[in-house]
């Protein structure tokens, strides 16, 4: 599976933090596309404990990149061309150098992010609208659904 046979691979992440942000759970969503073929989704609870200080939206929006892009490196997909979208200003903006990473739990987060962005040849980080985004916002909410459906399985 290489993107020189499939056509240019797209990468789409999302994070959120329910029922409050921050402090919330927080949960990620990753859609991979080569050319038109969706070939991965993926949602899961963020690098965040839930209920916790730690928990918040650009957590699981970091997560939700960090997951995506490990999976493409492991995958052997990094080498050809590359699309990387989000509708996290934050995020996209930091990762391109436009906006400076301040908040302590974020600095951990870009850096392991611009490490695996690293081993990327041809690679562009672009903001798209929440609305081209619905896939992987898709697939952060069906986690977080999952997450409260397990946590009820636990309380029963």
């Amino acid at each position: 599976m290489t993107s020189e046979n499939g056509g240019e691979i797209v990468l789409y992440f999302d994070g959120l933090c329910e029922p409050r942000n921050p402090g919330g759970v927080a949960t990620f969503g990753v859609v991979v596309y080569m050319g038109k073929k969706k070939i991965f989704s993926e949602g899961g609870l963020a690098l965040a404990r839930p209920f916790s200080d730690e928990a918040s939206n650009n957590v699981a929006e970091y997560s939700a990149l960090i997951r995506g892009m490990s999976w493409l490196i492991d995958n052997g997909l990094n080498r050809g061309r590359v699309t990387i979208r989000g509708d996290s200003r934050l995020v996209v903006n930091q990762l391109r150098g436009e906006f400076k990473v301040k908040a302590r739990r974020i600095v951990e987060l870009y850096h392991r992010a611009s490490e695996l962005l690293s081993q990327f040849q041809d690679v562009k980080v672009e903001w798209v609208d929440r609305s081209k985004n619905s896939e992987a916002d898709l697939q952060s909410r069906i986690a977080y659904a999952r997450f409260l459906r397990e946590e009820n399985r636990k309380r029963s």
